[in-house]
């Protein structure tokens, strides 16, 4: 490390340790952090030395065994698992202000909700004790802690804990904002989800697990509707002995910058976007070369993570996140839970269907997951098997329909439409939807600048481009 870097250091250093908001053992991750990050450890690729992982690496989900028909034996397999979701993220850009897992997806169910129920059908139909881990954020723990009483009781064991909260970086001289002055959350920021393995050891819940006889965790995000407990896989990571396991699905053209699983030095490894040389990343974001991404459903062994925690070994990629708070330009260091595949024994990929990736990141998600295109039993979102093309329509929304508050957004649908044979939707300006209107083919709407288009109930709109009431 150079010299001004040291120096650089060691101030930051004495300034965080008189930081009273955060442990010890989050000041020593954080200077841990930033250290590597000055040191210039980033993780260069050799383009060459890239090579496609073999059927032995990523499992083709189709050859996995069947699972066994045993129900004692399944019930077995399942006391063996944690479900663990990450539930830091709030609900900004559906305009909500709370944790994201209380939006309402379905039949006025939340992503909270759905999780719950998906959880205790399963500990009741094999009598088993799968309990539900929600890794929240200094952002969403207060308000999950109120959700969470909601739950008391069903017969399903949830625990909260909280990940890991860092100092933001003044870029000027990297000192922590919160000594500038800026009180509050925003001289603060949780590291990324790669902080996962970490937080869960500091926070107790590892060792508690282990001594309930707990080995593995399958860790989704919460808004991934498709992120269920999947049995195959489980048995297939235990008859295997594998310590990780990422799944990965078929990439299309809209997850061209997801990142893929390659092999690399003998070993398989995360590639994403940001460590593609410039040169490279046509390449990367072709279907042909790199033709499957990381679902962010990870399926991982506790001993492993123990392990691998206390010898200091998880040494992920650092993504830099350069961001702007009240005028001062900020830096916040981030790690990635996948990047974490290299560091564990035996791991593998499993390419899965596209059903375990239904993630709700917009508005225009929203849309797709409670119109008539999916159903939901059992806490289960399942894909309407009248829709006969397996790729889901694409929907454009204008900023009418995006920039707004969730409920300003669900008003604009007096009913949300059938799109059960949609192709595209692109919708742009003051449009307003009736009741039971039905959207096929390709569809464009787009309201004439100044005007208010309502869309009529029982509408049909078919391979349309409609500007006005006339065109319907």
């Amino acid at each position: 490390m150079a010299a001004a870097d040291t120096e650089k250091l060691n101030n930051l250093r004495s300034a965080v340790s008189g930081l009273t908001q955060i442990s010890d053992n989050e000041k020593s991750g954080f200077i841990n952090l930033v250290s590597r990050y000055l040191s210039g450890e980033a993780q260069h690729v050799e383009w060459s030395k890239i090579q496609t992982p073999t059927d032995k690496i990523v499992v083709p989900y189709d050859t996995l065994s069947a699972v066994p028909e045993d129900v004692a034996q399944t019930k077995s397999l399942l006391d063996k698992l944690v479900v663990l979701k990450l539930n830091g993220g709030l609900g900004t850009t559906m305009g909500c202000t709370g944790p994201k897992s209380v939006i309402e997806v379905r039949n006025g169910l939340t992503f909270l909700d759905l999780i719950v129920i998906q959880i205790e059908s399963l500990n009741k139909k094999y009598g088993c004790n799968v309990p539900l881990l929600l890794m929240n954020s200094f952002n969403t723990h207060d308000d999950t802690q109120k959700i969470v009483e909601k739950y008391s009781g069903s017969k399903i064991e949830i625990h909260t804990f909280n990940q890991s909260q860092y100092p933001r970086l003044v870029t000027e001289d990297f000192l922590p904002l919160s000594s500038k002055g800026v009180s509050g959350k925003d001289g603060w920021y949780p590291p990324g989800h790669g902080d996962v393995f970490p937080s869960l050891m500091n926070s107790g819940k590892l060792e508690a697990l282990l001594s309930q006889g707990k080995e593995y965790v399958f860790v989704a995000n919460s808004d991934n509707l498709g992120a269920v407990v999947d049995l195959k896989i489980l048995n297939h990571l235990v008859q295997n002995k594998n310590e990780y396991c990422m799944e990965v699905t078929p990439k299309t053209l809209a997850d061209v910058k997801g990142g893929t699983l390659i092999s690399y030095d003998g070993k398989v490894q995360l590639l994403e976007i940001a460590q593609v040389p410039d040169e490279h990343v046509n390449e990367f974001k072709s279907i042909e070369k790199f033709k499957i991404f990381n679902t962010n459903n990870l399926w991982v062994n506790l001993n492993a993570i123990k392990r691998l925690v206390q010898a200091d070994a998880l040494k992920m990629e650092i993504i830099p996140n350069p961001k702007e708070v009240e005028g001062i330009k900020v830096l916040q260091l981030e790690t990635a839970a996948g990047a974490a595949i290299k560091f564990f024994d035996n791991a593998i990929g499993i390419n899965v269907p596209r059903s375990r990736f239904l993630p709700v990141k917009a508005s225009s998600d929203l849309l797709l997951v409670q119109s008539d295109l999916y159903t939901e039993k059992d806490g289960y979102v399942v894909r309407n098997p009248a829709r006969t093309d397996s790729a889901n329509p694409s929907i454009e929304l204008g900023p009418e329909f995006k920039k707004v508050s969730l409920g300003d957004f669900l008003k604009r649908f007096k009913s949300i439409p059938s799109i059960i044979e949609l192709d595209s939707l692109k919708v742009s300006g003051d449009v307003w939807f009736g009741s039971s209107v039905v959207l096929k083919g390709k569809v464009v709407i787009a309201a004439k600048s100044g005007d208010k288009l309502e869309i009529p109930d029982k509408a049909v709109i078919q391979n349309k481009e409609v500007h006005g009431a006339g065109d319907i």
